[in-house]
């Protein structure tokens, strides 16, 4: 049993995160930036500590007396609706927590990066070696590489070891947007449309896997890649139908179709002055699509990946079980994947 600092644990990771560490044993001191994330996380059985991710002393505080930390915080959007808050959280947040690690007596931080921090060019499958291709697709990409870039930069400095997680797309139950409102809109009959791309993706439970495998056997000052397989647009809604039965068409439109669609979204919700959804920076990301390979995270941590079918399974249940789909559904067809 050991005591830990976690960030970000009333968040998608971070509360798969905080779970799985409570359920083992460790005594979880979890960041709370508002007295909701506060009670959800007092819920779960963790010690909270009030403050902001920017407030260095308000996190070395928190650290004091844990033997890691898991800076898990962050604004996981390509749609932000203030970009100068999102690099802010995303960038001077990871240096932030590394530099709190060090006055807090912590000698290990595992890193919650992301796979578009590896910046791998068009068309290429993207690793923890790729070189990056100089330029971002959205401000959120911006954000990952700079902060990776930030905490590893911090913990050098500081003596601190960081060990950076890059997931893809993180998917499993509980995941209600991005990729996760996709698979619902189409459950839901209200997909009419995509691109042709490919998609990465590692599920929740093997994303938390490799979090506590990094702290386990992660080299510090290196990155490990979760992704647990790689897919066509066409192939995942297949997968999705096969398992629920519901059979829908949806038209794969022209990338500059897409861009124009895009472009005039995003106007429009401007002039309203409310959040796009959907925007120019997400429909780049999609068409420019991402292959990723997570096997080094196999090699030397040990993880082992949960298959496509069993991921989309179980989300299906949960969006069910929520309520989020609302109109029946036939059920898996004869002969549907295992």
């Amino acid at each position: 049993m050991a005591r830990v600092f976690l960030t970000g644990g009333s968040g998608f990771i971070g509360g798969a995160l905080a779970t799985r560490l409570l359920e083992r044993g460790d005594e979880v001191v979890a960041l709370a930036r508002s007295e909701t994330a506060a009670r959800t996380l007092a819920g779960r059985g963790a010690e909270v500590a009030r403050g902001h991710v920017l407030d260095q002393d308000a996190l070395a505080s928190g650290m004091a007396g844990c033997e890691l930390a898991y800076h898990v915080a962050g604004i996981n959007t390509h749609c932000p609706p203030d970009p100068n808050m999102l690099l802010s959280v995303n960038v001077r947040g990871a240096e932030t927590a590394v530099r709190a690690a060090a006055h807090a007596g912590v000698e290990r931080v595992i890193f919650t990066s992301s796979a578009a921090a590896v910046g791998e060019a068009a068309g290429t499958v993207g690793h923890e070696g790729s070189p990056h291709r100089g330029s971002y697709l959205s401000v959120y990409d911006r954000s990952k590489h700079e902060g990776e870039q930030a905490a590893f930069a911090a913990g050098r400095r500081a003596g601190v070891e960081v060990v950076a997680v890059n997931p893809s797309s993180v998917q499993g139950p509980g995941r209600s947007d991005g990729n996760g409102k996709i698979v619902i809109d189409y459950l839901n009959g209200r997909l009419r449309t995509f691109v042709d791309t490919h998609i990465s993706l590692v599920d929740i439970e093997d994303c938390t896997s490799g979090h506590l495998l990094a702290a386990e056997r992660g080299r510090p000052g290196e990155r490990y890649v979760l992704n647990g397989a790689t897919i066509t647009s066409d192939e995942a809604l297949e997968i999705i139908s096969a398992l629920s039965g519901v059979r829908e068409r949806v038209r794969m439109v022209p990338p500059a179709l897409a861009r124009t669609i895009a472009a005039i979204g995003e106007g429009a919700y401007r002039v309203r002055r409310r959040t796009p959804t959907l925007c120019r920076a997400r429909v780049r990301t999609l068409l420019h699509g991402h292959r990723y390979d997570g096997s080094r995270a196999t090699r030397e941590l040990g993880l082992a990946y949960t298959p496509v079918p069993n991921t989309f399974r179980r989300m299906i249940e949960w969006a069910v079980a929520e309520g989020l789909v609302t109109r029946p559904i036939p059920g898996p067809e004869r002969g549907s994947l295992p």
